[in-house]
């Protein structure tokens, strides 16, 4: 396992080593999570699971009803 060295605010510091206590955890741990959790490549559980849960939302095409066409869009590379 790699080993960081961070530096943070000393009001930082003590924030998050108050929170990985109050989870039980230590702060390499607690920090670690929120790296995992913030470059993870994926929606929410919570926002997958409310899809679909409005059941009169408008559907793609009805949303861009009117709109016109795209515009052309440059290549990314």
């Amino acid at each position: 396992m790699a080993q960081i060295t961070i530096y943070l605010p000393d009001a930082l510091e003590k924030k998050a080593r108050k929170t990985a206590k109050a989870q039980g955890k230590s702060v390499s741990r607690w920090v670690a999570n929120q790296i995992e959790r913030n470059l993870e490549d994926r929606w929410p559980q919570a926002v997958i699971d409310a899809a679909g849960a409005i059941p009169d939302f408008p559907d793609l095409e009805e949303i861009r009803k009117g709109y016109g066409s795209d515009a052309p869009r440059e290549p990314l590379d």
